[in-house]
């Protein structure tokens, strides 16, 4: 490989500016995210907090349906994935007798294992409500719909 092919060089095979700017970025937002995982009760709050907000714009404005029906699936499948488990005991190739105990002592029982873990679940509901109350600031993303259509739309997916 030679000077600058690889992720981020300049022509003298230093990082540039803009990928230094940005790793440093991406070092600080996993900072903070590390420092906030002992809090679930505050992340779950400010989540909800902002979700609240989103909705008091989206009321005063009275467009954004189209987002808020995309929010609103976003949820719905990482809530799905929350209560689903990791493994699928249908799939799992036991007797037909069902899932057993463990009957080794190395063996150890987890009754169930999320796909989605709490804090990834979190942490994506709040990436979700941040994206859409950012498109609420765009007027090419309220597109006009018939509101009680998406709502069926919902209401049938749910």
């Amino acid at each position: 490989m030679s000077e600058g092919d690889s992720v981020g060089d300049s022509v003298h095979g230093k990082p540039s500016v803009v990928y230094r700017f940005f790793t440093r970025l991406g070092q600080i937002y996993h900072s903070w995210l590390d420092k906030s995982t002992p809090y679930t009760a505050v992340q779950w709050v400010v989540t909800l907090g902002l979700s609240f907000v989103y909705m008091i714009r989206v009321y005063l404005l009275q467009g954004w349906y189209v987002v808020t029906y995309a929010l609103g699936i976003c949820h719905l499948n990482l809530f799905i994935a929350f209560l689903s488990p990791k493994v699928d005991p249908s799939l799992m190739e036991d007797s037909d007798d069902g899932p057993s105990l463990p009957t080794k002592q190395k063996e150890e029982f987890r009754p169930f294992i999320r796909r989605l873990p709490e804090f990834k679940f979190w942490h994506a509901a709040t990436k979700g409500i941040l994206v859409a109350l950012i498109c609420t600031f765009f007027e090419a993303f309220n597109v006009p719909v018939f509101w009680p259509i998406l709502v069926m739309y919902f209401i049938m997916l749910f």
